[in-house]
């Protein structure tokens, strides 16, 4: 009988990135081959409700997987103050993450030698995490179970101070060669770590009725977060630059449109904020169209009917390259700098670091460059997209091979 696999640090749909990866996973396994007497994955959730409303839903519905919410200890004030007190007393730092797995860990004698994955992305990017990604990951290495780390990026210089955690992982698939490189450099086997591209890669395009006013193939999409605002340099400087953006779109012979299109919608982190500002902006032109969201493969399938693409959002951006459409990415981390590299051979003029936004009009340029090379792009993508996104369901294929 097959293994089951548990997928966690799935942080909920309303993230459509992580929708993407938790979504194309599932369709890999499809690509990969399903056995007989396959055992469904569970999804351990932030937000079960999210995935269930969203393309998930179907994944659950169909039997493909089953989904169990975490537990929220922040929101459970009587939970929250024993096992404050009983970590004060004993020292014994993962017991708050033993309380959050504890549906999917309790029941971890009932499984068939289990898989813990957790799903990479850039997690270990983000220092406000690790502590909690160290602990969850004990917490299942604490039940005998093998681990992997899926479709990650982290930064080269942070392997060393990671590589207590790294090393307890059976298997880690990276979803770019920057960070992969830093990995193999930081002293990390190469046994143990393999390079294939982000999941949501093979993330299926829905067909989708396009908005009124969207015009195929002549539609510049935009995407921007306040995740990306809040690591400008100078206050201000990402909106100036999306604003002169689209009137410099607007000023094309041509009567091009542009689509907002948000891929997160958390309240807390919400790119309908920023998208909403800019279409109040310039609604009153009858070309400026703002999206409504929706499930992250009818988001792809918008994003594919766009001419060119303009994203904050890493997996905005993949639903654009993974469909030809050329790409320019407002970045912030080692991960699209290393997945344009792979496409691209560089990721000069590909890639705008957000931290070296100087001038209101650095994305105006860096558009001209795409626009100025669009069939080439295209030709690029088309020729390379293939073979790439097929090496999307080695994550599975690799996970599957543990033994």
């Amino acid at each position: 009988m097959e293994r089951q696999l548990i997928f966690y640090m799935h942080a909920g749909s309303g993230n459509h990135g992580c929708e993407a990866i938790v979504d194309a996973t599932l369709h890999a396994m499809g690509i990969v081959g399903r056995t007989e007497n396959e055992i469904a994955p569970i999804i351990v959730t932030n937000n079960r409700e999210q995935d269930l409303s969203y393309g998930l839903g179907k994944r659950v519905s169909d039997g493909e997987c089953s989904i169990i919410e975490e537990r929220h200890i922040a929101e459970d004030f009587i939970p929250h103050v024993l096992y404050y007190v009983y970590r004060k007393i004993t020292g014994d730092a993962v017991s708050f993450l033993r309380y959050q797995f504890k549906d999917i860990l309790t029941k971890s004698g009932d499984f068939v030698r289990p898989i813990a994955v957790s799903i990479g992305g850039d997690n270990y990017c983000y220092p406000e995490m690790v502590g909690d990604l160290k602990l969850a990951h004990e917490a299942f290495l604490e039940k005998g179970m093998q681990s992997v780390l899926m479709g990650c990026s982290i930064e080269p210089d942070t392997v060393s101070d990671l590589k207590d955690d790294l090393m307890k992982f059976d298997l880690i698939t990276v979803r770019e060669s920057i960070s992969y490189k830093g990995m193999i450099d930081g002293g990390i086997p190469e046994s143990k770590v393999k390079l294939c591209p982000d999941p949501a890669f093979l993330l299926p395009r829905a067909e989708v009725k396009l908005p009124t006013g969207f015009e195929k193939g002549n539609t510049v999409g935009l995407n921007v977060s306040p995740m990306v605002q809040g690591k400008e340099s100078r206050p201000g400087i990402t909106m100036d630059n999306y604003k002169n953006l689209i009137k410099h779109v607007l000023s094309i012979p041509g009567e091009m449109k542009v689509a907002l299109i948000p891929h997160v919608v958390w309240k807390s982190n919400d790119d309908r904020k920023p998208l909403q500002e800019l279409y109040e902006e310039f609604k009153a032109t009858g070309r400026v169209i703002l999206i409504e969201d929706t499930s992250a493969q009818e988001l792809k399938g918008i994003i594919s009917a766009c001419r060119f693409f303009i994203g904050a959002r890493t997996h905005s951006t993949i639903a654009a390259y993974s469909t030809c459409v050329p790409t320019l990415v407002l970045g912030y981390s080692v991960k699209s700098r290393g997945i344009a590299t792979d496409l691209f051979g560089t990721d000069e003029n590909y890639v705008v670091p957000v931290q070296k936004l100087e001038s209101e009009n650095d994305l105006v340029k860096a558009f001209e460059f795409i626009a100025a090379k669009e069939d080439e792009i295209k030709m690029r993508l088309s020729e390379i997209m293939p073979e790439y996104s097929k090496r999307a369901a080695d994550n599975v294929r690799y996970i599957k091979e543990l033994t």
